[in-house]
């Protein structure tokens, strides 16, 4: 799982997991702190026209916006480089369009189709690299999640977060996180959707040592038993289209609706990292209702982002 870092100084964000707990948690408060200087227009010159490159080989409403905007708002520079529009689709290999890109830029915010690609930027460009989603992890979103938690519930201690549907990125990250802030998480997902195994198990040394659970499991609603925190995320992800058909079917059951929310404790709330498909894997009802945290979760991003880059940069 790319642990990086090559030259001393330099501090990239590829997984949860390459930050300690005591670092991930500074970073959870750093992100309260810069939201308000955000908020209250004082966050200055934090990143001093330092240069940011985003390479984004998939779309991106929320990623790419906060991250654009995080950089503006801190001080820096952002430049958005769609994949392709560069050489590398023409066949330039990865490593050397990093070495090249990092010959020019302070960082470079990665949003791409193989977390390997990320693992190349980081080791060929000698600059800080941002995994802003990889097909193994979302680390960025974890962070604003984690942050919507504390803003909604005081504290992330002892809590348990339910996830249900498919053991993607985003879960992968998520079992990290919680393992790492004394939540107990429980995943329902259908046979052959589970999370990364080498995850799960770094997460599960993580729990031992917090004290919390981790339970993976089939049927959503012995999972969202006694959840404070429910979570969803699309069953069909960017790039998988092909698998539409089988998802679809796998994933019958695992939809967040008023009868699943009913399980849950009475102030459960709901998170979903957008965009949603309402119908699929939750219900507009639920989305929209007054239990959903989702629209604070998304803006939260704006604030993730300017921690990650401030973590990264400073």
């Amino acid at each position: 799982m790319g642990m990086s870092n090559h030259s001393g100084s330099r501090r990239s964000y590829l997984s949860v997991g390459d930050l300690s707990k005591r670092q991930f948690a500074d970073l959870l408060q750093r992100t309260r702190v810069l939201k308000k200087h955000i908020l209250g227009k004082s966050a200055g010159n934090v990143l001093g026209k330092k240069v940011v490159g985003l390479l984004f080989e998939k779309p991106s409403t929320r990623t790419r916006v906060s991250f654009e905007v995080a950089a503006l708002r801190l001080g820096a520079e952002p430049i958005y480089m769609q994949s392709n529009q560069l050489q590398s689709t023409r066949g330039e290999p990865i490593q050397d369009t990093a070495r090249i890109l990092g010959s020019y830029l302070d960082c470079i915010v990665g949003r791409v189709y193989s977390h390997d690609t990320l693992i190349q930027l980081s080791k060929h460009s000698h600059v800080s690299v941002i995994n802003a989603l990889s097909n193994l992890e979302h680390p960025t979103q974890i962070v604003s999640d984690l942050l919507t938690v504390i803003e909604t519930k005081g504290e992330l201690d002892g809590l348990t977060l339910t996830y249900i549907g498919d053991g993607n990125n985003v879960c992968n990250s998520l079992l990290l996180g919680t393992a790492m802030t004394g939540m107990n998480m429980n995943v329902a997902c259908p046979e052959g959707y589970a999370p990364d195994t080498v995850i799960l198990a770094k997460a599960q040394d993580l729990a031992k040592d917090t004290g919390v659970k981790i339970a993976i499991m089939r049927s959503p609603t012995e999972a969202v038993k006694g959840a404070d925190v429910l979570y969803t995320d699309v069953w069909v992800s960017m790039g998988e289209d092909s698998q539409e058909g089988q998802k679809l079917k796998a994933f019958q059951g695992y939809q967040i609706n008023s009868t699943l929310l009913k399980v849950a404790k009475r102030d459960a709330v709901v998170m979903h990292c957008l965009p949603a498909h309402r119908g699929l894997e939750i219900t507009d009802d639920i989305l929209e209702g007054k239990q959903s945290i989702a629209w604070q979760q998304g803006a939260n991003k704006l604030y993730s982002a300017a921690s990650v880059l401030e973590y990264c940069l400073k």
